[in-house]
């Protein structure tokens, strides 16, 4: 099945709420093709008589072996899509080898995930005013066996999204972030005509005053690696290096934050290039085929994510579908190794794709 099949699928049935709030993006919209069109400018140049009999596409992030370079990105409430929610996502993940980040946001608890998972497990924070609650998650996810945080940083707050604010979307009823306590979480729930619950809540609960020399605390209270989400630029990809960043997730936020921005793929070998070897840089943006994984190795992502099309196959056939869309992708990739000459993921570098539309340089 490919994955528009599954995108379809999902759109049908979903409620349109719903589909608007996982499918729409900020302000006029324009970062929801950015991303995409971006790739679909590059091009591979293939090298012929290479010895592709075998190709073997795993490798390792942050001490965590993977079947692919391939996880999947911190989404909220995977029971808008499915009643088992961030479970079946974490089960398909375990039984395909990728990596899963689990949204502190998540429908389900940190310990049922864990448990239903044979994959390595990331957890995703946003910086809330009350550090005793991220202090809470923290704990709770060492303890369950998570290998890392990933603090989303392109986020003081939520961004305009017209679709929720038209829509006057709240997270439903009986569907809640459960790692937190129903107080925090209360204004995600109120729905009102023409205003998002959504970003209600995180004018409320995030705090926007925090600074690079704030990272000081988080690494103080835990001893996982951290990853930052949302880093564009190479000015602070240095910096993440400075405070002892362990990995960066160049990311657009699924075109659902600052408008008219550069795309996280336009964004790539910046990145790369100004962290240069001193972290793993993982691309999450657009990815919808195989190619797309190996574009991405090339301009020296070590990895990549996707987001909308987990929670597809999600809705479409709960695990199943997760595991499909990832498999899809899998097989993909490893046709593209095949016939690029590249039998390994180490095999993948910038002379790989053409510099004259795949903006290579910042």
């Amino acid at each position: 099945m490919a994955l528009h099949t599954y995108e379809a699928a999902a759109k049908e049935r979903l409620p349109g709420p719903v589909w608007d709030f996982l499918a729409g993006g900020s302000g006029t919209e324009s970062m929801l093709t950015a991303g995409r069109e971006a790739l679909d400018r590059i091009q591979l140049r293939p090298r012929c008589l290479v010895d592709v009999s075998h190709c073997d596409s795993r490798t390792d992030l942050l001490g965590a072996e993977l079947a692919a370079p391939l996880g999947i990105a911190p989404m909220a409430y995977h029971q808008l899509a499915h009643p088992e929610g961030e479970v079946a996502t974490a089960r398909a993940a375990g039984d395909v080898g990728a990596l899963l980040t689990v949204s502190m946001f998540a429908s389900r608890t940190l310990e049922d995930i864990a448990a239903a998972t044979s994959g390595p497990l990331w957890l995703q924070l946003y910086w809330l005013k009350r550090r005793e609650l991220m202090t809470d998650l923290i704990r709770r996810a060492e303890s369950a066996g998570f290998r890392a945080l990933v603090l989303t940083v392109d986020a003081p707050r939520v961004a305009f999204r017209p679709r929720d604010a038209i829509n006057g979307f709240a997270v439903p009823p009986g569907i809640r972030a459960v790692n937190l306590s129903p107080e925090v979480m209360a204004a995600s729930h109120g729905s009102l005509a023409g205003e998002s619950a959504i970003a209600k809540h995180s004018m409320e609960q995030f705090d926007p005053s925090i600074t690079w020399e704030d990272l000081a605390w988080l690494h103080g209270v835990t001893s996982l690696p951290v990853v930052l989400k949302g880093v564009l630029t190479g000015e602070d990809a240095q910096l993440a290096v400075k405070h002892g960043i362990s990995g960066l997730i160049v990311s657009n936020h699924g075109g659902r934050q600052l408008d008219f921005s550069r795309s996280a793929p336009e964004s790539l070998t910046e990145v790369v290039d100004a962290v240069d070897g001193r972290c793993q840089v993982i691309l999450d943006g657009g990815i919808r085929h195989g190619a797309d994984i190996a574009k991405a190795l090339c301009m020296g992502a070590d990895a990549v994510m996707i987001g909308r099309p987990a929670l597809w196959g999600l809705s479409h056939s709960g695990a199943e579908g997760v595991a499909g869309v990832l498999r899809l992708l899998m097989d993909e990739f490893e046709e593209v190794m095949a016939l690029m000459g590249s039998p390994t993921v180490a095999d993948f570098g910038r002379s790989g794709v053409s510099p004259a539309r795949g903006h290579l340089s910042a």
